[in-house]
């Protein structure tokens, strides 16, 4: 009966989530394509950047706080790092809205532009796994939950990591 009841609840967001995972990668992807001649208050990638290194720190917090069975504290963290990682995306597609891209110009191209696609290519394949994992999670369909955090906790733990490599890569050459 509970079975039953948390996969009647995940099918609600089934929908949701393929519709996410497919807007949320177009909507960046078009947006990159409008330019606004507007200046920001502020310099945005090393705050993104930040924004993403405190989401990794949140992630291993939370993935020890469930090993330590405080299931709520992980919720929380959880949580946090989906708000944390949707405020980065704000601020991303911000600044690249309104700044030229910065060309890398160090010696290392090759070990760059590797961090970088595999960087690139893993955020937009995490959407899913994220809503997922998120949903099973809240649905309370804990052994489902448990089997696709295996796969989204090291995916997403390296998106926020390669992305703070880039930038500590790529800051040399701003402008």
């Amino acid at each position: 009966m509970i079975q039953e009841q948390n996969i009647q609840n995940e099918k609600k967001y089934n929908k949701l989530i393929v519709v996410l995972s497919v807007l949320i990668p177009v909507a960046v992807a078009a947006l990159f394509g409008i330019k606004i001649d507007v200046e920001l208050p502020v310099f945005l990638p090393p705050i993104y950047a930040s924004t993403n290194a405190l989401t990794s720190v949140i992630l291993v917090l939370a993935f020890i706080a469930v090993k330590n069975k405080k299931v709520k504290l992980h919720e929380n963290l959880m949580k946090f790092a989906i708000a944390l990682s949707v405020a980065f995306l704000i601020m991303y597609v911000a600044y690249h809205m309104t700044s030229n891209s910065t060309s890398y110009l160090g010696d290392q191209k090759v070990l760059y532009f590797t961090v970088l696609i595999s960087h690139i290519v893993l955020s937009i394949a995490v959407i899913p796994f994220v809503l997922i994992t998120f949903v099973r999670g809240i649905t309370n369909n804990i052994e489902k939950h448990k089997k696709i955090a295996r796969i989204t906790f090291p995916l997403w733990l390296y998106v926020t990591v390669s992305g703070v490599v880039v930038y500590l890569m790529i800051s040399p050459y701003y402008m």
